[in-house]
């Protein structure tokens, strides 16, 4: 079959293509590396050009492998067809361990520049110490201002073509920009039909930010993963009456909010379906209903710590003083 064709936004002062659909890494335990890689080079196959990917998730590596090897069996014509993202961990958000945090993503993807580099969380933790969870007492108010400027200094030396954050607030965004000479191109949040980011999405699109979507079907099978999305009437009603999957509407929808996403998926079915959400539209009213009758409930922010005062909290609480 011939490969699917995704929408491009622009991203950045440079206006650097990204597609408005990723596939997505992520996964709770984390993949084998055989899967990820042969998944890879069949989404290769249906269309998908963006990859999104962190150290956290230990899939940089297979994510490499399956790209070069995608580049050799002429699936695409050079690496320029791709679009690879990667993040900063919690860890290396620290002066001086910004640039050689990207030169390692780099050197486990076996490229040379990516096209997206984001910090992954709006903190840092105790230099070194990769072990996630991450312990409550290794947490450590992050030097914005210090990360930030390696975050452009990244960029200024062409290993990342454009540069942004991940799980920021308005609050934390507002304050990146104000101390920015490269503002961040990209913020990607979770953010689905039931965590619609209003407020958010407004801010982005004031400040020329693209807003990207995960956990957009609810991340399940993830040990933070919720049903709610695809269990939800609504959705289910407006499915049925398109001939579509609840993931499909879920997914139109944020493409209409005017936002990208990075969707997972490990089966080739899925995969191809996740792509077939370009050829048609949800009417004013399927829009309104969305945007109205499912109740919003976060999904836990998409990372956890280990809290010795109960309860595992999520990021979001320990970062907003919420604890």
């Amino acid at each position: 079959m011939l490969a699917m064709t995704v929408p491009n936004l622009a991203i950045g002062s440079d206006h650097h293509p990204m597609p408005v659909l990723g596939f997505g890494t992520a996964a709770s335990p984390p993949p084998e590396p055989s899967l990820l890689k042969q998944t890879v080079l069949d989404a290769i196959k249906l269309g998908y050009r963006h990859f999104d990917t962190s150290p956290r998730y230990l899939t940089e590596e297979p994510l490499g492998e399956a790209l070069a090897e995608a580049v050799s069996l002429g699936l695409v014509g050079s690496r320029s067809e791709l679009f690879v993202t990667s993040k900063l961990w919690c860890a290396d958000a620290h002066a001086g361990l910004v640039v050689p945090a990207i030169q390692r993503s780099l050197k486990n993807l076996k490229l040379d520049y990516l096209d997206l580099y984001l910090i992954h969380w709006p903190v840092s933790s105790k230099p070194g110490k990769y072990k996630f969870p991450i312990e409550e007492d290794d947490f450590l108010p992050m030097d914005y201002e210090a990360v930030w400027s390696e975050m452009e200094e990244c960029k200024r030396l062409g290993l990342a073509k454009c540069i942004g954050v991940s799980n920021f607030s308005c609050k934390k965004l507002q304050h990146i920009l104000s101390i920015a000479t490269i503002p961040p191109s990209v913020n990607q949040v979770e953010m689905s039909p039931v965590w619609q980011q209003r407020k958010l999405k407004e801010l982005c699109k004031s400040k020329g930010i693209v807003l990207t979507a995960y956990s957009v079907l609810g991340s399940r099978g993830a040990f933070w993963g919720t049903p709610k999305i695809m269990e939800s009437d609504v959705l289910k009603k407006i499915a049925d009456a398109k001939g579509k999957t609840v993931a499909q509407v879920s997914m139109r929808w944020a493409y209409e909010e005017g936002v990208s996403m990075v969707v997972k998926s490990f089966t080739k079915q899925r995969l191809e379906e996740n792509l077939k959400i370009f050829d048609w539209s949800l009417t004013e009213e399927e829009m309104h209903r969305i945007s109205t009758e499912i109740p919003q409930c976060r999904i836990v922010g998409g990372e956890v710590y280990i809290s010795k005062k109960g309860p595992i909290k999520s990021l979001d609480e320990m970062w907003d003083g919420e604890i």
